[in-house]
């Protein structure tokens, strides 16, 4: 007798990686979603060599392709989030759920402290740049769809530390991923692995199929 089909199946998830990483880092989550009955596609780009806006338009071709008249939802990792949000606008259709894991939401204290550093400016380019700029920041909009928002908890914390007391996830503080009043889950996890909590593939497959 063949298993019944579940509300997930035939969803696509469009993963989007964070910088300085590749769609290998989300292959565990997109084991996960697979395991669930729903079609994950990993998109591909590097900080260092290529534009922002060829970059979002090439992610808008991607959506579109892997995507079609389907269902789908999109899942970013950081810098992947900030793609994702600026790719929303132009398409065609919009997805049923977006995932923020660890989204940088205003100038990232880090980013602007190490855009002063050429070795840095040569790893991240035009895009790494733009993550210290708050006035670009303010340009992109909040998605006007359904958003699961998180932030790792698990960064180092004290006095001498970077976040002093503030929870972060080693990179960002919580208030740095606060989006609007959109609820931030917090999860124990640090910025780097919070695509593999299992907290995560379990509440996209639990909300696709709500």
């Amino acid at each position: 007798m063949s298993a019944r089909p579940t509300a997930s199946a035939g969803v696509h998830a469009i993963l989007v990686h964070g910088m300085g990483r590749t769609p290998v880092s989300m292959l565990l989550l997109a084991k996960r979603l697979r395991a669930a009955g729903m079609t994950p596609h990993l998109f591909a780009y590097s900080a260092a060599f290529e534009r922002w806006l060829p970059c979002v338009e090439r992610l808008r071709k991607f959506i579109t392709a892997r995507a079609g008249d389907q269902r789908f939802i999109v899942v970013g990792h950081s810098l992947g989030c900030v793609l994702t949000r600026a790719v929303l606008p132009s398409l065609a259709r919009a997805p049923e759920l977006g995932v923020f894991l660890a989204p940088p939401t205003m100038a990232s204290s880090y980013a602007i402290k190490l855009s002063r550093w050429r070795v840095f400016r040569l790893l991240t380019g035009e895009m790494g740049q733009l993550l210290a700029r708050q006035e670009f920041m303010d340009t992109l909009p909040i998605p006007d769809i359904p958003l699961r928002v998180y932030a790792g908890i698990k960064g180092p914390r004290g006095s001498w530390m970077p976040f002093g007391d503030e929870p972060n996830d080693g990179i960002l503080s919580v208030k740095e991923v606060q989006l609007g009043e959109i609820p931030v889950q917090l999860l124990p996890t640090i910025h780097t692995v919070i695509m593999n909590s299992r907290q995560v593939a379990s509440d996209i497959v639990a909300t696709v199929s709500s």
